[in-house]
């Protein structure tokens, strides 16, 4: 049995037209910019951003790969490549050797702190200054009720664990 798809209204259309745009243009923007500054993808200063976040620096490889919503081959490859640069170490997991733990090295926070101003201003000049008060607060309100509803539907695939792409391999 066929149902009639539920086609995006006129106001729909251009609202999810106007996200594709900006977030294409976003991305590129940002990571001209970080490349131009530190060498640096988005993806890998957010992978460092987030080793940065928490204590000891230090997350172990599954936990990383599901906050960044990547597979762990994924990560594996940037762990790789940011160990190789100095950035990140890896080790083996003492307390469940089947797990690799990843830890921000002092090169890469050093990295981070020369690289965080710069990145902030081109996140600040892109977003944030061309936005009202109330815009910032709606666009807030907005990214949490589009991620609340995913993370629930999300949710419903666990009977399938490999459906998300950080719990593949």
């Amino acid at each position: 049995m066929s149902t009639t798809p539920r086609w995006l209204t006129a106001e729909e259309q251009q609202a999810w037209l106007a996200y594709i745009d900006f977030s294409t243009l976003l991305s590129d923007h940002l990571n001209r910019q970080l490349r131009r500054d530190a060498g640096l993808t988005h993806a890998d200063y957010t992978l460092l951003s987030h080793l940065s976040s928490v204590p000891d620096r230090t997350l172990g490889m599954s936990e990383l790969a599901h906050r960044l919503k990547i597979t762990r081959s994924r990560l594996t490859h940037a762990v790789t490549r940011l160990q190789q640069a100095g950035h990140v170490d890896r080790r083996d997991d003492p307390a469940n050797r089947r797990n690799q733990l990843a830890t921000l090295t002092d090169q890469g926070q050093e990295l981070l702190e020369r690289t965080a101003p710069g990145h902030v201003e081109a996140v600040r000049r892109a977003v944030f200054d061309v936005l009202t008060p109330d815009q910032v607060r709606q666009f807030a309100e907005i990214g949490e009720a589009i991620g609340t509803a995913l993370q629930r539907a999300d949710d419903g695939t666990e009977a399938e664990p490999e459906a998300l792409p950080w719990r593949r391999r």
